[in-house]
């Protein structure tokens, strides 16, 4: 007899920043070649577990990140730029997925079947390690344009309209980086 084994290829794909008033929204994809202890929601975790797990993930997957622009997000809407970063990212897997899981109500227009599942990271072990590695890479990014804008305390707000963030765009204005079709940037 002979028997044919087939492996069925899941990727996870996880946003974050979607509600930042600055910087961009980033979408990362994941493919787990094993399972990792540990991996829970990023947002129930510290971040310096957050990192550790980051730094482990990265060795044990295959996976992609995709940043959309404040520009972009602007110009097109949050909700479209969360949908292309996503989309992006998947597209820059080395291995085209058989499956994709997206954490929410909705996925991306690709040619890969794609399920949706509501708080999806605190039930599926691959979108808790997704929404890991996106926000350690979205917050790096975020704790690099604090160097360089420090009055908006963007290394401890990630971008979010934290009260500090909010009187600094008064006092100061808004960057590059403001998404300027967000409440509270234009003052």
């Amino acid at each position: 007899k002979c028997y044919q084994s087939f492996i069925v290829i899941i990727a996870v794909v996880y946003e974050v920043g979607r509600g930042c008033l600055a910087g961009p929204v980033t979408a990362a994809a994941v493919i787990l070649k094993n399972p990792i202890p540990g991996l829970n929601d990023s947002k129930q975790i510290s971040s310096s577990k957050r990192e550790a797990l980051s730094r482990i993930i990265i060795e044990e997957s295959i996976y992609s990140f995709a940043n959309i622009s404040n520009y972009k997000i602007d110009e097109i809407n949050i909700h479209q730029a969360t949908l292309l970063a996503m989309q992006e990212a998947i597209m820059k897997l080395t291995v085209t997925p058989d499956l994709v899981y997206v954490d929410g109500k909705f996925t991306p227009k690709i040619e890969v079947n794609c399920k949706a599942v509501i708080g999806g990271d605190k039930l599926i072990s691959e979108i808790s390690a997704a929404s890991i590695i996106a926000k350690v890479h979205r917050d790096d990014f975020m704790k690099k344009l604090d160097k360089q804008y420090p009055v908006y305390d963007f290394a401890k707000n990630k971008g979010y309209g934290t009260a500090h963030h909010l009187n600094a765009l008064k006092q100061f204005g808004y960057t590059p980086w403001h998404r300027k079709s967000f409440k509270g940037v234009v003052v």
